[in-house]
């Protein structure tokens, strides 16, 4: 369980009663991003306040007439979901960073140039979100701010959320380590086995990632394999 020290107060209201749970707030943002949590070991005290500060628990009464459970698992569960998290503003600019750095890190992945078909260098992305005024959620999930960061710097940088094909020939003295990585680097759409040994597929990968992918291919065949960009 998290410390009294380390935690803060998730606090939601139903109807005229409040209810409270003390707990750790990086934690809160994991289980808001849909990461499977423990929700317990995420509490400093495995209760429900009224009021936290005080020390003043919610009745078990209470709390099963609004949650319809008096579980405090999901009770608290409810509470960090669809609640308040009050932060420190220490709290909240470490967490804004480290949700920034993973939206971008979303953006770089999956998101090109239309009209070159590359991928934006990570820089460039960040570059774009600071000139746009980009406010980053540290509670809301990344998936749900992709979409509306990337409407906010179209105006700025050409680029969309796309996927690409990439047709790939492996020669047969490399295919005990290329294979695995040109068959789960992405979607495998077709695959051919030709009768010199060698091994052609068509990945589908998402666009940002395939600077990786040619990288990781020519690393484990010293450069010997074949790609092409399909349309």
């Amino acid at each position: 369980m998290v410390s009294l020290d380390d935690a803060v107060i998730a606090r939601l209201k139903k109807g005229e009663e409040h209810f409270e749970v003390l707990v750790d707030p990086y934690a809160a943002a994991d289980l808001i991003d849909g990461k499977k949590i423990d929700i317990i070991q995420i509490l400093a005290i495995d209760a429900i306040f009224k009021d936290s500060k005080k020390g003043t628990h919610a009745s078990e009464e209470t709390i099963k007439e609004k949650f319809g459970t008096d579980d405090v698992t999901e009770v608290a569960k409810q509470i960090v979901l669809n609640g308040d998290i009050q932060l420190t503003t220490e709290q909240r600019h470490k967490m804004q960073k480290n949700k920034k750095n993973r939206i971008i890190e979303t953006i770089s992945r999956n998101a090109m140039d239309p009209k070159t078909k590359a991928p934006h260098p990570r820089q460039r992305i960040e570059l774009a979100m600071d000139e746009a005024g980009v406010h980053v959620d540290p509670f809301k999930p990344v998936s749900e701010q992709v979409k509306t960061i990337i409407e906010a710097l179209r105006p700025l940088i050409p680029i969309s959320m796309e996927h690409v094909r990439i047709s790939v020939k492996i020669p047969p003295e490399h295919i005990g380590k290329a294979y695995g990585v040109a068959r789960n680097y992405g979607t495998l759409e077709r695959e051919e086995w030709q009768s010199d040994g060698s091994w052609i597929g068509i990945i589908k990968i998402p666009a940002g990632m395939q600077t990786d992918f040619y990288d990781k291919l020519n690393d484990v065949t010293k450069g010997n394999v074949s790609t092409k960009f399909l349309k």
